[in-house]
């Protein structure tokens, strides 16, 4: 509401903002204008004064009334404007402003009831500052409730006495700031996360004020108990009146501090401690993980407490009665086996329960799977995770099941106690054994810098060494050693140590109730809970906590030993702290130390001469310092330095997440921006837009491989909460591992610039440089030994917070071209190239597309085409059309004529027509030359138009380029025909540009391979198919990137520090080497937290500030660079995404995959038919022995098998391998596999090169009956080929199977059945030399090997050594080796010119067809003979 008021403080004028007027007591005197000048405007910000009024009544037309009002006052204004003033006037005006200035004053209208209201006397900005504006209700009813609650506990504070004289008075000002503060909050505050006003932390003091005086009246009311409950643990006595009181006290004393606690921002804003606060419980006590937020710590908690009851309920069963150690109750059994299934199962789950109750919901509710079918169309993550977590929860219900079975039989048997203490004490040891190598030596010997003292790892990775990686990490043996040792670890041994702790400590208990039932069976259910969990999650520390529990428990401290359950979750807890308490000490040592104190400001020269004592003697006098640190690693806060300098500060408790907003990078591109913008200003043009999608693809790829490499052992050690470092030639990632679960991290990762700042460039060289070629020692450089590194060098890796653990570690991702456009596109022969790919690319589009008949036929458009049928039509545009980049361009005509344009690309236009299915007519006159010559002329028009009618220009034409390549085509009068079907801009002109800039691109490596209209054509149609070509705005970039296609191409115009240059992108699928840097967590924890202070709460904006200048000890401004906007510049920030172990896919060769009823059900199958297939090979290697040692048999016996083995080898190759008809039909549909025919023809060539022995021996004449005793050998050998389970079985098993029954002329002479036994006795002399080498069972396998090797190996010895061998060739080895000679070089002349049309393929097919047979029909005679061979051997051994 507007309201205008006179000197008097009368209301002259008010309207409302939605136009509904009002009338009051109003004086329209148009004459004084003085009191109109005067008159002053006040907007009521009180959303229920303008609802009460406007409910009013009004007297008259309320639109007539507001109409008048205005136009009377718009009058008024006006005649003031126009009236001039004189001196004299100005002059009184000036004196009575003075007095007016006292009367005209602004005032609030405050409604308290209905018609009643009061002034209050404030403008808004001053009632802002002193008042914060409350939106709706609910804020008001809250803070009327904290008032009431913060008012009733401090009296009831100060009414129990516990305040005194002047400790009265502060107390009541802590009171009264606390209740201020929900009136006017504190902004900025130290523990505000945000700039601006925050909400939130306007309650955050009321409530630790209720909470502390809560505790205050709680702790006295149990300190008055006269009954106290008084607990004993560890000689300190819980629960004391004593005690209780001291800890009221403390909390006073607390509360006293509370304004100086607040000012140093050491309490955190309430959603944050609540966070902190449940999480810290879960881990430490349940042995949960970290959280994601305020609901994934409420679910991770409460599903903590419901197993808790469910196990306590059957403990508590088992346990509140005495049992012997010869008997142990079924119940505790059902105990134990509940017990570790259930923790393995909370081991398995992540906490944040998104993803399942995502999965949940697609599961029950249609509608909402159909909604996630869509979005899934666009970001294939979110199914993938709900598919990881289905197969989880499938493992789950098995794994679960089986543990339970297990653990229930193994704590029925009595095995705990019968071998007490002698099983306790071998459990120990194995697990300290097993600890200390998995955990501490296997990745000391992996480190880059083994000791700090080695020069290189040890336990190299095959990668180690190369270059240019080509292919994923290879898995190597000690990888596998890893794995299993820990699978060994976390399910086998720990499980048992745990077991075994709770059966003897619950049966002490059965017997005697040290702290009461009650108690005594939570603890142990808590105890054998948490050690379970942490087990499962991540053993890594726990050979530590666990041997100094049993040194310390069992040898120093024996008397305060509870039992060993309670001793080692106590132990548990304590390291967690002394871990943290280790790393911060690290860090402060590292970042005081004199000798690399960095100056990053003037305060630092300051600072660092203030603090020089302070470094000096920092182990006696600084005792605040050490104090910090170990109240710090209690509460597990950050402890940051002061400005970036040496003095350092204590900051509020935070999550393992540590940032309490979500912020993610949201990228731009055309979905999320308006037209008008992508068009005029082209959004989203800066390279940190752009290039954010590669930290998004490789935020895809560690989602699939991350857990998988940190079981495997490739990052080193790691824990909740480790940050790392992934630094490659461009791509520099912060990983920070915030879950940690039993197969599951969730992580999140933040993308650093590309090109970063100098401050960034000198720490990534720090990091790229080795300290192998450092030679000194001290002042002085004598060297080093070999392998190991320098004294200086040790040094100086000694005073990091950083390790580089792994130099070669692979992942999928992107390799980048980029090339100047400038550069390509200089001379005119160039663009040239571009515009005649260009209306290639439209021709090619326009012939192939599926319309094309539509738009030939369509009448409407041949209509408005009739000008560019005729042939003296000329199109005539000086601006637009060029003599040097058109080439049918008519310079006497200046213009381009459809004679011209056929002239040049009529042949190109028949040969697309020609590939088309159907006839298309495409002579000169057709109506496909006429659209085409129309698309071209349209195409070549809007790019001159987009680049403003200034082609000849660089510039201009690659501003053009640019604009054709986004899509933004400026059609003109002339052009608007194609407006008829849209589709001719969208599916032949649009992608005609693009494909025309990925064709000139190809042109530099190849200039004259696309001369040929074949190979053009095919060109397009794989690029196609294959590349993605489009702009990085565009959605579908975004999409193929995160879809891992092969190849993309895109046109980026960069304008970035007054350089405006456009760029061709080519991004290669590849995969890249990282380095692999771990950082001390808590450096990164303090220096987030200084930043935090620093930006929003000290408010320092210089961008040059000391706290982000380079530090190569601690990487300061990588980790500062890294913090969220606004307080760092990181170019991505990754929402939480958790890594599943099962989509890795190399662990699966180790154990796999996950288990569940289908995977067992198909390898119980898989097993059944090897099994039934090692039979078959048996029996049949049993008949072959009994025929031997039957002297051959009859002939017709021979016939029969012969018949028998002809059918099986018929059979086998009617199911196994396609016939020849098929295969040669397939050479020719396929280019893709020509590959295999090549190599089928090899290995059949390699199969039959075998040195003759014996030269002289008789023709076989062929006949066209059946050659039956062939099939008998080639059949046999083709199965023991398979049964042998060589790694040539797709080679010679192909050859073997698809040769049919050869057909001979008729029946051999005597001469030929003189030459075969010949050949015969010769080869049995070599049958029984192979026996001997390779048994009877691998003698063909022998064969196999000894021809391959003579095909491969030249004249190598083994080559020599097989063919000294006395193996019988023929004339049928040498014929099959000559044409398999010459189906080769057939191959080699099919696999050139298979490119060509198919019409052309027909003689090659059938030579193909004829020397396969001739090649095939030689080999089973060959084979025949060596079968002979093989029997006789096998005769003369029996």
């Amino acid at each position: 509401m507007h309201v205008f008021i006179d000197e008097n403080g009368e209301i002259r004028s008010c309207y409302l903002k939605a136009g509904c007027q009002k009338e009051g007591n109003f004086r329209h005197q148009l004459s004084n204008r003085g009191c109109i000048s005067n008159a002053h405007e006040i907007q009521f910000s009180s959303s229920s004064t303008t609802t009460s009024e406007s409910q009013e009544p009004s007297s008259g037309d309320q639109a007539a009334s507001a109409l008048q009002q205005q136009l009377l006052l718009m009058v008024a204004r006006r005649t003031l404007a126009e009236t001039p003033r004189q001196p004299s006037q100005d002059l009184e005006d000036s004196s009575c402003s003075s007095a007016q200035r006292k009367l005209n004053r602004q005032f609030y209208k405050f409604i308290i009831f209905p018609g009643k209201w009061i002034k209050v006397w404030y403008d808004r900005l001053t009632l802002l500052a002193l008042l914060d504006r409350t939106e709706n209700i609910r804020e008001n009813v809250l803070t009327v409730l904290l008032v009431v609650l913060v008012s009733l506990l401090g009296f009831l504070t100060l009414n129990q006495g516990f305040c005194k004289d002047i400790w009265v008075l502060l107390f009541c000002l802590v009171m009264a700031s606390c209740q201020y503060s929900l009136l006017k909050s504190v902004q900025p505050d130290p523990a505000s996360p945000i700039h601006g006003h925050n909400k939130i932390i306007t309650y955050s003091r009321p409530v630790y004020f209720c909470i502390l005086c809560g505790l205050i009246l709680l702790l006295d009311a149990g300190s008055k108990d006269s009954n106290p409950s008084v607990y004993t643990m560890y000689g300190l006595k819980f629960f004391s009146p004593g005690s209780l009181q001291s800890a009221r006290d403390h909390i006073i004393v607390f509360l006293y501090c509370f304004p100086a606690i607040s000012l140093l921002g050491l309490f955190p804003q309430i959603n944050t401690f609540c966070i902190y606060l449940l999480e810290q419980i879960d881990m430490l006590l349940f042995g949960g993980s970290a959280a994601a937020g305020f609901l994934s710590a409420l679910y991770s908690i409460s599903r903590s407490f419901v197993v808790l009851i469910v196990l306590y309920a059957f403990c508590f069963s088992a346990v509140k009665e005495p049992w012997d150690a010869q008997h142990i109750p079924a119940l505790f059994s059902a105990f134990c086996g509940l017990l570790v299934a259930l923790s393995y199962h909370l081991s398995r789950q992540s906490s944040d329960p998104s993803v399942l109750m995502s999965l949940i919901q697609c599961k029950f509710v249609p509608h909402f799977l159909r909604q996630h079918f869509e979005d899934s169309s666009a970001d294939p993550l979110p199914e993938k995770m709900r598919e990881s977590v289905k197969e989880v929860l499938k493992s789950d219900l098995i794994v679960c099941t089986v543990a339970a079975v297990l653990s229930f039989a193994v704590s029925a048997s009595t095995v705990f106690l019968s071998l007490r203490p002698f099983l306790s004490i071998v459990l120990f040891a194995l697990a300290w054994t097993v600890g200390f190598v998995t955990h501490y030596i296997l990745p000391q010997l992996r480190k880059h810098h083994p000791w700090l003292w080695i020069s290189h790892p040890i336990l190299k990775s095959k990668e180690y060494r190369q270059r240019e990686v080509k292919d994923a990490a290879h898995l190597m043996w000690f990888e596998r050693l890893y794995v299993w040792l820990q699978c060994f670890e976390k399910y086998i041994l720990y499980p048992a140590i745990i077991l075994n702790a709770l059966t003897i400590d619950a049966f002490s208990i059965s017997k005697y109730k040290k702290l009461g039932t009650h108690c005594d069976i939570i603890l142990i259910t808590v105890a054998g809970m948490k050690l379970l969990r942490s087990s499962f999650c991540n053993p890594i520390n726990q050979f530590v906590t666990l041997s100094f529990t049993v040194i310390f428990f069992r040898f120093d401290c024996k008397d305060i030993s509870e039992n060993f359950l309670m001793d080692f979750f106590m132990m548990s807890i304590v390291f967690h702290k002394l871990w943290d308490l280790l790393q911060k000490l690290q860090f402060i040592m590292t970042y005081i130390a004199p000798w690399q104190i960095a100056w990053g400001s003037s305060f630092h020269v300051f600072a660092q001469l203030f603090a020089i004592p302070h470094i000096l003697y920092k182990f006696l006098y600084s005792a605040m310092l050490f104090f910090q640190t170990l109240a710090t690693s209690v509460f597990s806060t950050p402890l940051s330095p002061f400005l970036g300098s040496v003095i350092f500060i204590a900051s509020y408790a935070r999550p393992v997440k540590f940032w309490e907003k979500n912020y993610n990078t949201k990228r731009s591109d055309h979905s999320n921006t308006r037209l008008a913008i992508q068009i005029e200003k082209d959004a989203g043009n800066d390279d940190n837009n752009l290039n954010s999608i590669f930290y998004e693809h490789l935020t895809r790829s560690l989602q699939e491989s991350l857990c998988g490499d940190l079981i495997l052992g490739r990052w080193g050690n790691y824990n909740t909460g480790d940050c790392f470092i992934l630094t490659s030639d461009y791509l520099n990632a912060f990983v920070h591992l915030i879950e940690i679960g039993n197969g599951l991290v969730t992580f999140q990762l933040r993308g650093l610039e590309f090109r970063g700042t100098y401050c960034q460039q000198r720490e990534v060289e720090a990091i790229t440089e080795g300290d192998e070629d450092n030679e000194g020692c001290c002042c002085c450089k004598p060297g080093h030994l070999p392998h190991l590194l320098s004294c200086n060098a040790a040094f100086n890796l000694r005073w990091l917070t950083w390790e580089i653990t792994r130099t070669q570690y692979i992942l999928e991702g992107y390799s980048i071209i980029d090339n100047n456009a400038a550069t390509m596109l200089q001379v005119f022969d160039l663009r040239r190239i571009l515009i005649r790919y260009y209306i290639k690319s439209i021709i090619y589009f326009t012939a192939s597309s599926p319309k094309i008949i539509h738009w030939i036929k369509d009448e409407s458009i041949q209509k408005i085409l009739q000008p560019y049928a005729k042939w003296h039509y000329i199109e005539r545009d000086l601006a637009m059309f060029n003599v040097n980049i058109d080439e049918d361009y008519v310079p006497c005509l200046q213009g381009i004529t459809r004679a011209s344009f056929c002239s040049v690309y009529l042949d190109w236009i028949q040969y697309c027509a020609g590939k088309r299915a159907e006839h298309l007519d495409s002579d000169e006159d057709s109506p496909l030359v006429t659209l085409s010559f129309a698309l071209c002329i349209l195409g070549r028009r809007a790019l001159g138009t987009a680049a403003h009618n200034m082609a000849i220009s660089l510039d201009s034409f690659l501003y053009g380029l640019h604009a054709l390549f986004k899509g933004d085509f400026r059609i003109t009068a002339k052009d608007e025909w194609v407006f008829a079907d849209m589709d001719l801009l969208h599916k032949v002109v649009a992608p005609a540009i693009r494909m025309s800039l990925k064709l000139h691109q190809d042109q530099f490596t190849c200039p004259d391979e696309y001369e040929d209209p074949a190979v053009l054509y095919e060109a397009i149609q794989s690029f196609e198919e294959k590349v993605v070509i489009c702009h990085e705005g565009d959605p579908a970039w975004r999409s193929a990137v995160l879809s891992n296609r092969e190849e993309l191409l895109t046109l980026r115009h960069v304008v970035d520090e007054g350089a405006d240059e456009y760029k061709v992108i080519m991004l290669h699928k590849s995969y890249l080497s990282f380095k692999v840097i771990k950082v001390n967590k808590e450096c990164v924890r303090g220096l987030w937290a200084g930043q935090q202070q620093e930006l929003i709460f000290l408010r320092n904006r210089n961008p040059e500030r000391g706290s982000i200048q380079n530090n190569k000890q601690v990487l300061r401004n990588l980790i500062n660079s890294s913090c969220d906007q606004p307080l760092g510049y990181p170019m991505y920030v990754s929402p939480l995404t958790t890594s599943y172990l099962g989509t890795h896919s190399q662990l699966r060769n180790i154990w796999g995959g996950p288990v569940s009823l289908d995977n067992i059900k198909q390898w119980f199958i898989s097993k059944w038919l090897r099994m039934r297939k090692d039979c078959h090979a048996a029996h049949h290697d049993r008949g072959n022995v009994e025929e031997v040692d039957g002297g051959g048999g009859s002939s017709s016996g021979s016939n029969s098998t012969g018949n028998s083995s002809h059918s099986s080898s018929s059979q086998h190759t009617r199911n196994g391998t396609p016939q020849l008809q098929a295969a040669s039909q397939e050479v020719h549909q396929h280019t893709g596999r020509r590959k295999l025919r090549s190599h089928s023809v090899q290995a059949h060539t390699a199969l039959n090169q075998r040195p003759p022995v014996s030269s002289h021996s008789g023709p076989i004449v062929e006949s066209r009956q059946p050659f039956i005793q062939t099939s008998t050998s080639a059949h046999e050998i083709a199965h023991r080929l398979s049964s042998s389970q060589l790694s040539l079985h797709n080679s010679a098993t192909s050859v073997f199977s698809q040769s049919p029954a050869v057909p001979v002329a008729g029946q051999l002479t005597v001469q030929d059945q003189a030459a075969a036994m010949l050949r015969s006795s010769l080869a049995s002399s070599t049958s029984s030399t192979l026996s001997l080498l390779f048994g009877k069972r691998s003698f063909s396998s022998a064969l196999v090997i000894s021809g391959l090797s003579a095909a491969d190996g030249g004249n190598t010895s083994d080559t020599q050594s097989s063919s000294s061998m006395n193996i019988a060739m023929g004339p049928s080895a040498r014929a099959a080796s000559q044409a398999a000679q010459q189906l080769t070089e057939t191959c080699e002349a099919t696999d050139a010119t298979d490119s060509r049309p198919r019409r052309d393929t027909g003689p090659a097919c059938a030579i193909f067809m004829s020397r396969n047979l001739e090649c095939r029909r030689a080999s089973q005679e060959d084979m025949a003979l060596e079968d002979t061979a093989s029997q006789e051997s096998l005769s003369e051994e029996q």
